[in-house]
């Protein structure tokens, strides 16, 4: 394959991949994820810059080998850090003072303000994606909308809550 067209050839080939993909990442864990680690590979390799590939096929199914074990690794420490915060948020010498706990409560109904200014959908999304677990190619399909207002409707929460923080630290 030339160099100049080999992300182009490695795109059609993932979209004439794509069941077999898709079953390969759920074989090997991904379950309903599947979707979403293929939507992954596919930004990956929009990324790509044009070198070479003398297997394409078997570059595609390692990179989708790779993504589900960098997958595998966030999960297991996204899970320790859980874990690790839970243990230390239970212990009893930890309990937020008065203060501390009137402020806590002042700034979750800020957040909660913040996300409702920002429209029913917007914070639907969010709640759904971040608190919910559900994949954007799910949201997307529940609301009828592309992946597209998904990933944008997650961005406008991010900036308003990153803004929210701001003001936060600064008080």
């Amino acid at each position: 394959m030339a160099a100049s067209d080999t992300a182009a050839k490695l795109r059609q080939l993932l979209l004439g991949e794509r069941p077999r993909l898709v079953r390969f990442l759920a074989a090997r864990g991904a379950g309903d994820q599947a979707e979403d680690l293929f939507h992954d590979l596919w930004q990956k390799l929009g990324a790509l810059t044009d070198r070479p590939v003398g297997e394409p096929l078997s570059y595609l199914f390692r990179a989708a080998e790779n993504l589900m074990r960098d997958t595998r690794r966030a999960a297991l420490s996204r899970d320790r850090r859980q874990t690790d915060w839970h243990a230390l948020a239970d212990a009893p010498g930890d309990q937020p003072g008065g203060e501390r706990a009137l402020i806590a409560r002042e700034q979750i109904a800020a957040v909660e303000t913040a996300l409702a200014t920002l429209g029913p959908r917007v914070d639907a999304i969010f709640r759904r994606y971040r608190l919910d677990g559900v994949g954007q190619a799910d949201i997307a399909a529940e609301w009828g909308i592309s992946l597209s207002s998904v990933e944008k409707d997650l961005q406008k929460a991010y900036r308003t809550l990153a803004d929210l923080k701001t003001r936060f630290d600064a008080e």
